[in-house]
């Protein structure tokens, strides 16, 4: 079998002195390789075709045949690095705490502990007939929550 932090050390050679990032590698018992990189601004198709064939150049299929695919981390797929948290400052997020619970709101403050999101909550003020919108901050540790994820809009 292919040897993940073989895989990884090839990418992250190939990274040095671009703004890509790696977000995972996966190597299934079968030899299947899945690698995930991401950028701020997007991921290129020419770049991953370029990482693919710099991974095959130090790979030898002669010693372990496999099988490659490099690629993007998926929009609207769960976040899986700090970076990831980070390239989505000020932007729509989901979150879904380990009590089920989602939550929705703009992403404004990354730690290497935790991250806050604001979001919009119905309060009634005393004395009011109806409830209004504020905005409220929620802070999450990492282990708080099952998932972090870009919220998609099409407004």
């Amino acid at each position: 079998m292919i040897d993940k932090n073989v895989v990884t050390q090839i990418v992250e050679e190939w990274l040095e002195g671009k703004d890509y990032f790696l977000v995972d590698v996966t190597v299934s018992p079968d030899d299947k390789i899945v690698v995930e990189i991401d950028h701020a601004d997007g991921v290129w198709i020419d770049d991953c075709v370029e990482l693919s064939r710099f991974i095959e150049s130090k790979l030898n299929r002669e010693e372990e045949d496999y099988e490659l695919e490099v690629g993007s981390a998926g929009i609207g797929q769960p976040f899986k690095v700090l970076q990831q948290y980070r390239i989505h400052l000020g932007k729509d997020v989901e979150v879904m705490d380990k009590t089920g619970k989602k939550w929705a709101g703009v992403l404004t403050e990354v730690t290497e502990n935790n991250f806050t999101i604001i979001v919009e909550v119905k309060v009634k003020p005393e004395g009011a007939k109806r409830p209004k919108l504020v905005e409220q901050s929620v802070t999450f540790t990492y282990d708080e929550i099952k998932y972090t994820k870009y919220l998609i809009s099409f407004k």
